[in-house]
């Protein structure tokens, strides 16, 4: 199966609206009074607007408003008879007409030969030629329109029409002849008639472009297409909007609504012959069973091209009933469902296609909005801030935007106002009316879940959600499930998540139940929770209560406020004091949280079924809870943090415990041993435990242990020869004894954390004989930390021995399954090359290392995804060049690696834009690369490039990907934001330190993004931002259409303008942008570009005798500027179109030779100039100083080859395509 998302693209609409349904073409003389009458007469009878010029006057050339007349007509009809081609007027509308016809994609041509022969007309035969030939003498002295006359009649001729001629027909009559052609025109109108409005439509054409191209009509193939999403976000409106955009290009079509609703109503009869007389053309066929209406379907249909659509289908036996098994359908066919539960779609044939419609992003919601509240694209000022409010509340769902616009359009801003509070409380009924719908489906346990979920546990982890809700029966593993696959609930990287309509929908249903407040299920308003509470209301009805209060408060409740809620199951409580303990908890809790519970737990509490205990920063006494005998099987979490009360933590009698949180619990001395052997605990969380002394004998934990800042503990336990600790951080800690056991954390480990603990070497000891880490496929991230103490005992050179043993670990592949590598504050020199071997290693983070020189990796893991390097001040230039060289192999960004159209492995993982079969929203992998320094890389392909903080181009409605590479010099915060069509679809951060200069890499698939008011040109701009400091360069690499792609580029140009690519620096041929430096000279920071530029002294004369711009030498600099060049290696020139310039001087071996991908960068900055003394005059008259030669330009054409030796030449113009070298010319082009 093949299951694509849309990321949501949008515009306006444009969608056809046309004027005239048909158009007649005719020559009155033949057809007015008799057979055109008739049929204009016929095709009005049937509802068809039909136009007839038989009312505009006539002349030698068509008016202005007959044109527009056939520009607004969706059939052009022509009726071709024996005098047509005698009327220039007829001739010259029949051009207007083909021309229609040939540019708009739904403009359908039918011809008619009244008593005439097709060829005729075709091979302007008979009088047809006669009429022409006596045009071709009227117009001997302009014969300009003959061609065009001659070829719209072959062409409208070609097409295939309806032919009569009088005594020779198989018509019985003329009547007969006319009521055929009608029908037909009938069906033709119908197929092409928007089934929607589109006057207030946003995002229709983008979207239906989209899926018109995952359908690939002109194949011979029979896609099966499934469209599903929450209620109300558009699946209908779309699924129309491509059925009226294709429906013409079929034998037949059908496009059933309301499949769900119909067939209770009306039953699957009825919509089967609906289906039949719809392809067939056919009012009077008749069904007698479900039986007979699938085969008859099969049968009837099952050779012809059609193009079924079936809304809003609720079950699979709905499509097996009208489509069968979906495997009898004729070549290019099409099949597309909408439905509002995805799993109906399960049934359908392998290789199915499967569209999710999300909902609108910010831009098309607000459009969509003001098109409906104000009639326009902007609403009025005063309405602006409640505007806002409404969209917010909307949360991007058409069906809302559409209903309260509506709703609002011409009312006061006090109306507005009182109507925004009211919706927030209660759900306007037009839109609670089609999102129940999918309630009503559901079964009583799905019903339960879905409000559950809706009044406590939205934003809840989903695997905490199916324990509690497991614990009460409700079979939450298939139920969840099946919400997923209705769209009323979303699973988000484990997170448990519904659009807020829907919850405010369900949490409506709940209240509704009764109108007395004790007998709800559900009580979820913190108004109603206090009101039922401390007036001591309540009943056995009530399954849950959350009072989470806006602002800490203390209530005085009775003792015995809960007494009659003896089926409450969820107890939620925040920002809540009460004054007195309580005498009675019911026992049938599974999930008891109040943060800041201060006092003992009822006497006679003993829940049994409790899943989770939730009570920080609470004085309960745990013995009385855990010392009655009690069997917990249920519970799977504690958490007790800062419970200043605790001070030995006893048997929890909890054997299935996962998660056990004791962190800042001040007191706390002593853990039962029984704590450490818990067989299924996961996650043993110890931190600020600050008197904790006694841990457990022994540790046998199966996924994450956290010890950080207990200093009174000094003897680590033993650890269990099958503990399979995924997760080992020990932070901050004084602890003097380390079992040899340790070694059994070796099997399977994948994070590895020990920070600031004075002694480190003597676990080191303990584990100096490392087993093999075994390979897991756990999605938790790998994690190798070593971040010592500047001020702890630590000392250095037992450091560098902790070095050493991972280069050691490195070399014999101890660590498979790694994936992060993270160094900090190290007197690291070099990086060991055994990283390249950690086959899932996706992160390397190496930070203020003030000594590290060399990164000796020879190549990156494939699987790299992040290499992060800051505030490493000795790095060598060689070693940042060979990890970007790497990088952008992995990439495939080179140049000679990189062709139109191809992609690698890791771009398809990157880019690809489908969804997963689970349909869950993966978060998008980031790619990127920091490093130090800002060498622009020469070696990678960027077809945009700017010295200011933004670029912009255009893309067509398919999103590609696209790289971004940014040079900064920066003391903060930096932001590299990508918007779409002008409102921001991406940002992404980073956080830079000191002056040091910078270099920045990334990807983005631009795929994955919504995509406001789209077209088939959209304006992408790429923006960067900085806290402090500023943007020396900037390039994208991206599949546009402002500018020709280019296969193979070897080096990289000067930042230029490239016309129509929207850049934000416009250059001239003759001209570079000045450095505008931020950093005062007083901070360090010399206003030139050492550092960016090497050692470079280039100085630039403006044209016509304008200002000059200097870029001053650094303080190593000792060169004098000069009027010649003597030995030029390299000079990257500025072309409008992005063309590679080259004005090379190098000597003959050097010029045969290929330079290498990445120059020697060791004196900083390399800007394509490998000398440091060049002086350019960009005056025209002035030419080029170059060495000893005196060159000016003549005019060079595209595709040149231009050399420049010591030869003087005239300069006149350089167009585009050209190659500028200088230089003497290869030894082929010396002859010449």
């Amino acid at each position: 199966m093949v299951v694509l998302t849309n990321e949501g693209a949008s515009s306006s609409s444009s969608t056809c609206r046309w004027k005239y349904d048909v158009f007649l073409s005719f020559r009155g003389e033949d057809t007015r009074t008799g057979f055109t009458t008739y049929l204009y007469k016929a095709l009005e009878q049937k509802g068809i607007n039909t136009f007839m010029d038989d009312k505009l006057p006539r002349g030698e050339e068509i008016s202005a408003e007959l044109l527009k007349t056939i520009e607004e007509s969706m059939i052009l009809v022509i009726v071709f008879s024996k005098n047509y081609a005698e009327s220039k007027w007829c001739l010259n509308e029949l051009v207007k007409i083909v021309e229609c016809s040939e540019n708009k994609q739904m403009v359908l041509l039918l011809p008619i030969f009244y008593n005439v022969e097709p060829r005729e007309v075709r091979n302007q035969l008979g009088n047809f030629g006669i009429a022409l030939a006596n045009h071709e003498k009227e117009f001997k002295d302009n014969m300009g329109k003959m061609p065009r006359w001659r070829e719209a009649l072959s062409k409208a001729a070609s097409v295939s029409g309806w032919h009569y001629e009088e005594g020779r027909t198989t018509y019985k009559s003329e009547c007969d002849f006319i009521q055929g052609i009608v029908k037909e025109i009938s069906s033709a109108t119908f197929n092409r008639r928007p089934l929607y409005d589109a006057e207030y439509l946003v995002g229709i054409d983008s979207r239906v472009a989209y899926i018109k191209s995952l359908l690939n009509i002109k194949s011979n193939e029979v896609p099966i297409l499934g469209i599903h999403g929450l209620p109300g976000v558009g699946k209908t409106t779309i699924a129309n909007a491509v059925y009226c955009k294709i429906a013409y290009q079929f034998e037949g079509s059908c496009f059933l609504e309301k499949v769900r609703e119909k067939s209770i109503n009306c039953g699957m009869i009825q919509l089967q012959e609906k289906l039949l007389s719809k392809i067939l053309q056919d009012n009077y066929l008749k069904v007698d069973s479900e039986f007979e209406g699938t085969n008859l379907i099969k049968k009837r249909i099952c050779c012809k091209k059609v193009l079924l659509v079936l809304d809003d289908v609720d079950n699979s036996v709905q499509i097996e009933k009208l489509l069968g098994k979906c495997d009898w359908f004729a070549s290019g066919s099409i099949v597309i469902i909408t439905t509002r539960d995805k799993h109906v779609l399960s049934t359908l044939p392998k290789g199915h296609l499967i569209y999710k419609v999300k909902e609108l992003g910010p831009c098309e919601a607000r459009d969509l909005f003001n098109m409906h509240a104000f009639r326009t694209n902007e609403p009025k000022e005063d309405y602006s801030k409640l505007a806002k409010l409404i969209l917010s509340y909307a949360k991007g769902l058409p069906l809302a935007l559409k209903v309260m616009g509506s709703a609002l359009c011409g009312k006061s801003i006090d109306e507005w106002s009182n109507a925004f509070e009211m919706y927030k409380n209660i759900q306007h009924e037009k839109i609670q009316e089609i999102l129940k719908i999918s309630f009503i489906g559901l079964d009583k346990n799905e019903k339960h879940i879905f409000l559950d979920i809706a009044c406590f546990f939205k934003g809840f982890s989903k695997d905490y959600v199916v324990k509690i809700l497991d614990a009460c029966d409700l079979y939450p593993k298939f139920g969840i499930g099946k919400l997923i696959d209705k769209c009323l609930i979303i699973d988000e990287d484990g997170t448990l998540w519904m659009h807020d309509l829907l919850q405010q929908m369900g949490r409506e249903i709940a209240q509704e139940e009764f109108e007395r407040l004790e007998n709800h299920s559900r009580i979820w308003c913190h108004e109603d929770a206090y009101k039922l509470l401390t007036r001591n209301k309540g009943s056995d009805k009530i399954r849950g209560i959350m009072w989470c209060e806006p602002e800490p408060i203390t209530v005085s409740l009775k003792a015995s406020a809960f007494e009659k809620m003896e089926n409450l199951k969820f107890l939620i409580v925040e920002n809540v004091q009460i004054s007195q303990e309580l005498e009675y908890l019911s026992n049938e809790l599974r999930l008891f949280k109040w943060s800041g519970y201060n006092f003992s737990l009822p006497s006679k509490f003993c829940p049994k079924k409790l899943v989770g205990l939730e009570v920080s920063s609470s004085c309960i006494g745990l013995e009385k809870l855990f010392e009655q005998g009690c069997n917990y099987k249920y519970l799977k979490s504690i958490y007790l943090e800062d419970c200043q009360s605790i001070t030995r933590l006893p048997d929890l009698c909890a054997p299935n415990l996962e998660t056990l949180d004791i962190s800042y619990c001040d007191n706390l001395i002593e853990i039962h041993d029984s704590i450490g052997l818990l067989d299924k605990l996961e996650c043993l969380s110890l931190c600020y435990c600050m008197k904790l002394q006694i841990l457990p004998g022994t540790l046998k934990l199966n996924k994450s242990f956290f010890l950080d800042n207990c200093p009174r503990l000094e003897k680590f336990p033993n650890v269990h020869p099958e503990m399979k600790c995924l997760d080992f951080c020990v932070n901050e800690s004084n602890i003097r004894e380390w079992p040899l056991s340790l070694r059994y954390l070796t099997e399977g480990i994948i994070q590895l954390e020990i920070q600031r603990c004075e002694n480190l070497g003597k676990f080191w000891d303990s584990t100096n004989k490392l087993q093999l880490l075994e390979e897991t496929d756990t999605p938790i991230h790998n994690c190798f930390v070593i971040n010592p103490d500047e001020c702890g005992d630590l000392t250095l050179e037992c450091y560098r021995e902790i070095l050493i043993d991972l280069d050691f670990c490195m070399k014999n592949d101890f660590f498979p399954a790694l994936r992060y590598v993270t160094i900090e504050d190290s007197n690291i020199v070099s990086i060991p090359e055994g990283i390249s071997r950690l086959s899932r290693l996706e992160y390397i983070h190496i930070r203020n290392c003030k000594e590290l020189r060399e990164i000796q990796i020879p190549r990156l893991p494939q699987s790299i995804r992040c290499v992060r390097i800051e505030k490493c001040p000795s790095l060598l230039p060689q070693s940042s060049s060979r990890l970007l060289n790497q990088f952008g192999k992995i990439l495939e960004i080179l140049p000679n690696r990189v062709r139109e159209g191809a992609r690698s492995d890791i771009l398809m993982d990157l880019f690809d834009d489908s969804e997963s079969d689970s349909d869950s929203d993966s978060e998008t992998k980031k790619y990127y690369i920091f490093l130090p320094g800002t060498e622009i890389p020469k070696s990678l392909k960027f077809n945009h490039q700017s010295f200011g903080n933004s670029i912009s181009f255009k893309v067509g409605c398919k999103f590609p990907k696209l790289a971004v590479c940014v040079a900064l010099r920066s003391r903060g915060d930096a932001w590299v934001s990508v918007f779409v069509n002008g409102c921001q679809q991406y940002s992404c951060w980073t956080s830079t330190e000191g002056s040091y200069g910078e270099l920045w890499l990334g990807y983005v698939s631009l795929g994955q993004l919504n995509k406001p008011n789209p077209s088939e040109q959209n304006r992408v701009e790429v923006k960067v931002e900085i806290g402090f400091g500023f943007v020396k360069w900037l390039g994208v690499n991206v599949e546009c259409i402002c500018c020709p792609q280019k296969s193979d580029i070897t080096y990289l140009p000067l930042p230029s303008d490239r016309n129509g690519c929207g850049s934000s620096s416009v250059l001239n041929d003759t001209e570079l942008p000045p450095f505008q430096p931020v950093f005062p000279i007083s901070n360090g920071f010399e206003p030139g570009l050492k550092g960016f530029l090497g050692d470079l002294n280039l100085s630039l004369a403006a044209p016509n005798n304008s200002e000059l711009l200097a870029l001053l030498p650094g303080p190593n600099m000792d060169h004098e500027v000069s009027n010649t060049v003597n030995d030029l290696g390299l000079l990257k020139g500025i072309h409008n179109d992005g063309c590679d310039l080259s004005l090379s001087l190098n000597d003959s071996n050097e010029r045969e030779s290929e330079p290498p991908v990445f120059p020697d960068l060791t004196n900083g900055f390399d800007f394509g100039f490998a000398q440091p003394n060049l002086e350019l005059g960009s005056g025209v008259s002035s030419g080029f100083h170059l060495g000893s030669s005196s060159m000016a330009h003549a005019s060079v054409n595209d595709d040149s080859d231009f050399y420049m030796g010591s030869s003087s030449m005239a300069h006149d113009c350089l167009n585009d395509d050209s190659d500028f070298n200088m230089g003497p010319p290869p030894k082929k082009a010396r002859t010449s």
